[in-house]
This record gives C-alpha cells, structure tokens and sequence, in this order.
C-alpha cells in the first residue's frame, strides 16, 4: 500500500492552488479548463485529478482554504484584552491580501460564481457571517468601555465589512494603490470607533462632523 507524505500531499496541493489562482484570476471559471490549470502547474491531468475532481472542487478549495484562516483570526481578534489591540489583528488578517495582483480577477470570479453556486454561496455568506459577529462583538465591546462610536455597534461593524469587502471588489481600478487605500480604510475605522489618529476619543457621533484630509 503505497503511504502518503502529509507534507509532500499538502505541499502538491497548495501548487495546484496557486496555479490555478492565477488562471481562474485572468480566464474566470467558465475560462479556465482543467488542461490549462494543468499546463500552468506543470502537472498531467492524473495528478491533477488525485488532489481534485473537478473544476468546481478547485475553485472551492482555493477560496475554502481561507476559512479557517479567517476564523482563527477571529478567534486571535476576540482573545485579545483589549477591542482596540483585536479590531487592529483582524483589520491587518482582513487586508492582508490587497496588494495581490490576483485579487480583482478572483474576486470578480467568486462574485460570479456565488451567483449560480448554492453550495459556494452558503460557504462565503457563513465565512463573511462570521467576520460581521466578530466586528461586531469588537465594536460592542468598545461602546461598552465608553467609546463613541459613529455609528452604533452593528452599523459600525457593517460599515468596516463593507469598506474592506469593497476594497477588494475596486482593486483593479488602474490607480488602485493598496498601501493607501489600506491607510485610509484604517483612518475610516478610526473615525467610526471614536478614536483620532493618536488614540484619543473622537468627537461623538452627534457632535461636529470631522474634517476633510
């Protein structure tokens, strides 16, 4: 019986992945064929075939992948003693990705294929579901502590999603600078969980609206 190398399995599969992020990124699902995921690894399509057995499967796992990543980074963020140190540790996992160059191609991709994929849709909506309950718990933890929030918890929380789900989805525009639209994204959250830049309170939600930069 021939034994299998859990790192060399994992290794294989990971550069499987990689290959065909970049095809799914630049040829979307229905523009990517199996052949081309195999010539862009350097496999044959048996190897292939031992790892995935299908297309969907792939493109799944290449997105499957990040949950537990991401539920561990939830988990680190809502360890930390203090919300502020926690919504930092998510922000910087959440963001983590936005210089790849793949980025808009897959992320037009899982759009996509979220919109035909009942199974792949269940997996994001549970994966971003869980993200929203730890912004949210952050948030609400900071209002707790006395923080004026802009906004109460759950509007925050959804305002901080949505501002980094957009980020991702506007990625490819041509003057898309990730460093800068990640520093800006972070001052955003400054303003909406009432601290300025220096770690103060900010001014409350009702109070003079901030100036411009």
């Amino acid at each position: 019986m021939r034994t299998v190398n859990p790192e060399e399995h994992a290794r294989k599969r990971a550069h499987i992945l990689r290959a065909a992020a970049g095809e799914f990124a630049a040829h979307g699902v229905d523009g990517t064929s199996t052949a081309r995921i195999c010539r862009a690894a350097g496999i044959g399509s048996g190897t292939l075939f031992h790892y995935f057995a299908t297309k969907r499967d792939i493109f799944h796992a290449l997105f499957g992948d990040d949950v537990p990543r991401n539920a561990e980074a939830c988990a680190r963020a809502l360890a930390a003693e203090r919300p502020d140190d926690g919504l930092a540790l998510l922000l910087d996992h959440l963001l983590a990705d936005l210089a790849d160059p793949l980025v808009p191609g897959l992320a037009a991709a899982a759009v996509f294929q979220a919109n035909r994929d009942e199974e792949f849709a269940r997996m994001v909506l549970t994966d971003s579901a869980r993200i929203r309950t730890a912004l949210t718990t952050l948030t609400t933890r900071l209002a707790a502590a006395g923080r004026q929030l802009a906004f109460p918890p759950e509007r925050a929380a959804g305002w901080i999603q949505s501002l980094i789900d957009g980020a991702y989805l506007t990625a490819g525009e041509p003057d898309f600078d990730p460093e800068a639209h990640a520093a800006e994204l972070r001052q955003i959250v400054v303003w909406l969980t009432g601290r300025d830049r220096y770690g103060a309170p900010a001014q409350p939600a009702d109070g003079p609206a901030p100036s411009p930069p």
